[in-house]
C-alpha cells in the first residue's frame, strides 16, 4: 500500500495485535467482508488456519457469521465494559456461547523441506473457527494487562482499537502507514498554511 493512501475495501489488515480486534477492524474504512472469496483471504490472513489450508467447502453462511460476531464484539471491546446494558449483556453470552465451541485441531505434519509444518485435522468448520475468535475475546477481555493496553486509534475518524505493545505504550495510531502517515501530512499542511500566511 502507497503511503497517504485509504486502504480500499478489498484490502486487508493485520496490524491491531489481536484476531477478534483483527475482525472489528474489517468494518473501517468500508465493510470487508462482503463475499466470499474476501473472508476466506481473512480467516488465512489472520492466522486462524496455516497457510495453504483449503476453504473451499466454506459456503455463503459464513460472511453473515463471522460480520454477526464482530457486531457482538464491537461493545465489548470499545470503550469501558457495561455490564447490565441489555446489548452488553446479549453480547458477552454470545461470546461465552461461542467460545465453548472447540477451535480446529492442529498437527505437525512433515513438510516438502523435511521441516515440521502445522496443519489441521481436517477442513475447519465454521463454528471452530467462530470459536477461536471468540476465545481470543474472551482471554483479551479477562486479561486486566492485556485490556489495560487497548487503545482507540487517534486518526480522525478512524474506530480502530488495537493492542498497544509498543515501548513506553506510545504507540497513537492503528497504523502508522495510514492514520500516522495522514497526520502527518496534515500537520505538514498546516504549517507550511502558516508559511504562507
Amino acid at each position: 500500500m502507497a503511503l497517504g493512501t485509504v486502504p480500499a475495501p478489498h484490502e486487508l489488515r493485520f496490524d491491531t495485535g489481536r484476531v477478534c480486534l483483527d475482525l472489528l477492524a474489517t468494518t473501517h474504512p468500508a465493510e470487508r467482508l462482503d463475499s466470499l472469496p474476501v473472508l476466506r483471504a481473512w480467516i488465512t490472513g489472520s492466522g486462524l488456519v496455516p497457510p495453504g489450508t483449503a476453504l473451499a467447502h466454506a459456503d455463503a453462511s459464513w460472511p453473515p457469521a463471522f460480520r454477526e460476531l464482530r457486531g457482538r464484539l464491537a461493545p465489548l471491546l470499545h470503550g469501558r465494559p457495561a455490564p447490565g446494558r441489555p446489548s452488553y449483556d446479549l453480547a458477552l453470552a454470545r461470546i461465552n456461547e461461542l467460545a465453548r465451541i472447540a477451535p480446529p485441531a492442529p498437527r505437525a505434519v512433515v513438510g516438502e523441506d523435511g521441516l515440521l509444518v502445522r496443519r489441521l485435522d481436517g477442513p475447519p468448520r465454521r463454528g471452530a473457527l467462530l470459536g477461536a475468535i471468540a476465545r481470543d475475546a474472551v482471554d483479551l477481555l479477562t486479561d486486566p494487562v492485556a485490556r489495560a493496553s487497548l487503545r482507540q486509534c487517534e486518526g480522525d475518524n478512524c474506530p480502530i482499537v488495537y493492542l498497544d505493545t509498543s515501548r513506553g505504550r506510545r504507540r497513537r495510531w492503528c497504523s502508522s502507514e495510514v492514520c500516522g502517515n495522514r497526520e502527518r501530512v496534515a500537520r505538514h499542511r498546516r504549517r507550511a498554511a502558516l508559511t504562507r500566511a
